[in-house]
């Protein structure tokens, strides 16, 4: 197994690839946008051949381990469900395969259960897929044999398709990965809007139950308040009633003193019974009198109670008023909303806004007055460009150039820069961009013109959009989508002045 070679070619068509049975290829992830590189076989463990001399490799096996590979430690910056995939095939594998192309630290587990070999094992598995070559090359074959749906990298599953492609190092994994963490973030965002939705439905509901509490506290208080004041009332009443009997004791009292001082004797004990008489009603009177007047502090105290507890729910009330606000305009600024609707005068029929195609821009003035608009979006014809400001350099050199110029303009206009190229028959595309420029390559089989035309389409009407070519298809197209073209030569004399 160790000693037979099979040649294949790699996925860009430039360099025959040998992939060795049970010794696999080096390196191990696909760390971003990277040109793949061949794969070379390890030396088998016997240094010497089946007639007992050492063998040596061939000077393209020698140029194959200088072309480098990919770092093997850029795996785990995958997206989750790509690793998943690649766990669970390797899962799949490692429990069927020799126990020679399984690395040591593995063996314990391809004992584990089917269901918990990728769960429990995957940072193992990812681990020796990054770093063994013979483990990898061994997976691989396994899956050729056993499982061939698991390594086809334009399946309808973009996370089926991005693991096959970073199996099997085709050029498109790059795309595929990010197409996976694009849908990844767009679920996350989905997800964070769901909970914001929610949020404001839970705030609104707590807003309708403060109401209906306050509505419930108010009632409660002009209850209370009526039964004071029916309680003032009775004893009000009660009161004039007790001074009426006192008006009749007095009087009566003063006829039994008229009686007393006409001599009559019989009468003095009777005097003196309706003088404590007097004085009981007199003490019950006070009674009555302080409760009255307690009843009516307590209606006070009712009252003002009422006030505050009123004064309370709507600092609650206005307190969640404004937090439904803020998570109004905070869902309102994340799904970028307008801040108003239609108005009247955007109904009025026979008239329109100008911005249904348009208009050609000829010099470097009017290109500067088109950069200056808010929120504009310049979209380059990379190649069209380079070939028109300088053809001399090599396309790698021209694009760096182009790129650099982009990203300073950008700096000073603050517009959103597109620069497309086309991707075919490019070995490598860089590692880094500048900051401020958006950098697409077109794929394979698509040329930059579509994908031009597909940005134009993609943005909402009324954005203003410059595009820079020269081509006139291209310019007539965008034309009528309300893109304003400008000549490669205008957007080259504008770079050499940043």
């Amino acid at each position: 197994m160790g000693g037979t070679l099979r040649v294949t070619t790699d996925s860009f068509g430039a360099q025959p690839v040998r992939v060795v049975r049970g010794a696999g290829c080096g390196g191990g992830a696909y760390p971003g946008p990277m040109h793949p590189q061949p794969l070379v076989p390890e030396p088998p463990e016997d240094p010497t051949g089946p007639s007992g001399v050492a063998s040596r490799p061939e000077p393209a096996e020698e140029a194959a381990d200088q072309a480098g590979h990919p770092e093997p430690g850029s795996w785990p910056a995958l997206p989750e469900p790509v690793r998943d995939r690649i766990a669970e095939l390797a899962a799949a594998a490692v429990a069927k395969l020799p126990a020679t192309d399984v690395p040591r630290q593995l063996r314990p587990v391809a004992k584990f259960a089917p269901a918990k070999r990728a769960k429990l094992g995957g940072a193992a598995l990812l681990a020796a897929l990054a770093d063994s070559s013979q483990f990898r090359t061994a997976v691989i074959e396994w899956l050729r044999e056993h499982r061939t749906d698991a390594l086809d990298p334009n399946a309808t599953d973009s996370v089926a398709a991005a693991a096959a492609a970073v199996l099997l190092g085709e050029s498109g994994a790059t795309g595929r990965v990010r197409l996976v963490a694009r849908n990844a973030e767009e679920n996350a965002l989905r997800a964070e809007r769901d909970a914001a939705l929610a949020r404001t439905q839970r705030l609104e509901a707590e807003l309708a139950q403060v109401r209906a509490e306050l509505a419930e506290a108010k009632q409660a208080a002009e209850n209370a308040r009526g039964e004071r004041e029916g309680e003032v009332e009775k004893l009000l009443k009660r009161l004039r009633e007790q001074g009426v009997q006192l008006r009749q004791a007095r009087d009566a009292a003063e006829a039994a003193a008229a009686d007393a001082e006409r001599g009559s004797a019989a009468r003095t004990d009777e005097i003196a019974a309706l003088n404590t008489q007097l004085e009981r009603e007199r003490q019950r009177v006070a009674v009555e009198r302080a409760r009255a007047e307690r009843a009516v502090a307590d209606a006070e105290i009712a009252r003002q109670s009422a006030r505050e507890a009123r004064q309370a729910d709507e600092v609650r009330l206005a307190l969640l008023i404004d937090t439904i606000d803020g998570a109004v305009t905070g869902l309102r600024r994340e799904l970028a909303l307008g801040a108003r609707g239609a108005r009247p005068a955007d109904m009025v029929r026979g008239a329109s806004a100008g911005t249904g195609q348009g208009g050609k821009i000829a010099d470097v003035s009017t290109l500067d007055r088109y950069l200056a608009l808010p929120n504009v979006h310049l979209i380059v014809d990379g190649y069209n460009v380079t070939k028109t400001g300088y053809p001399e350099l090599a396309l790698a050199d021209q694009r760096d150039r182009l790129i650099h110029q982009l990203s300073a303009l950008a700096a000073r206009t603050s517009a959103e820069v597109t620069v497309v190229f086309d991707g075919a028959g490019v070995l490598s595309v860089p590692a880094s961009v500048p900051r401020g420029v958006r950098v697409l390559f077109s794929d394979r089989g698509v040329l930059a013109d579509d994908v031009i035309r597909n940005l134009v389409a993609a943005e909402p009407a009324g954005r203003p959009m410059v595009v820079a070519t020269s081509d006139r298809a291209v310019a007539d197209s965008v034309r009528g989508r309300g893109a304003h073209p400008a000549p490669s030569s205008v957007l080259v004399s504008r770079l050499s002045r940043v």
